[in-house]
């Protein structure tokens, strides 16, 4: 299966990530089983390559974004970045709060960003090797630390990982493009997302990012 949708590691411990191939061909599929995500991909253009590095920096990225716009999350981690060397959790954590302050970072994700730090030198959360991990086992790893939640969590599965099969229902914007897309007049309940959701396995991570697609158009 994973040959013709993404290729798994040699190392049997790696999971599967979605290749560029893979992405096309997941959108192929989905697209056959929805109109309203075929509608999404016709109007809008295909999708593009929506990947981060993994590791800490593109951890405290999503970080920044949470509850936030893209353009300020992106404009206050560029900020970030202009007073590391180094964008290691050791440099990270000498920056004081007058510096992270000065570059935009409020004083509870400058707490959160500061625990991550803490718990890779640690030991406690093994950004490195989180790709050898299994979703739920990520998952579990990175919400341990406080910061973190599940959204978080997902998205760094989805965009640094790969991961082909995240449904992040506690994003809002995936919520407000579902909602429109649908036609519905009031925004979906859990339930009734996790069983829209279903029939988008094993690429709700894909169907997840064509909603997207609309919710930047929109």
């Amino acid at each position: 299966m994973w040959a013709r949708y993404g290729r798994r590691s040699r190392d049997v411990h790696a999971m599967p990530r979605l290749t560029r191939s893979g992405l096309a061909q997941a959108v192929d599929e989905l697209t056959l089983r929805d109109p309203d995500l075929r509608a999404i991909v016709q109007q809008f253009g295909p999708l593009q390559p929506w990947y981060r590095p993994g590791g800490f920096p593109t951890l405290v990225y999503i970080v920044f974004e949470q509850q936030v716009s893209l353009a300020s999350a992106k404009a206050t981690f560029d900020r970030v970045t202009a007073l590391l060397p180094q964008f290691t959790p050791q440099r990270y954590l000498r920056l004081d709060d007058d510096a992270l302050r000065g570059a935009g970072v409020s004083r509870q994700k400058a707490r959160y960003t500061r625990l991550i730090a803490e718990a890779i030198i640690a030991g406690e959360l093994p950004i490195d090797s989180l790709h050898r991990r299994s979703d739920a086992r990520a998952r579990e790893l990175l919400t341990a630390v406080t910061g973190i939640g599940n959204w978080t969590a997902d998205i760094y599965l989805m965009m640094a990982l790969g991961r082909p099969d995240l449904w992040p229902t506690g994003d809002l914007a995936l919520v407000k493009a579902i909602q429109a897309v649908k036609g519905l007049s009031e925004r979906p309940d859990p339930r009734w997302l996790e069983k829209l959701g279903e029939g988008y396995r094993p690429f709700r991570s894909v169907a997840t990012r064509i909603y997207w697609h609309h919710y930047l158009h929109n």
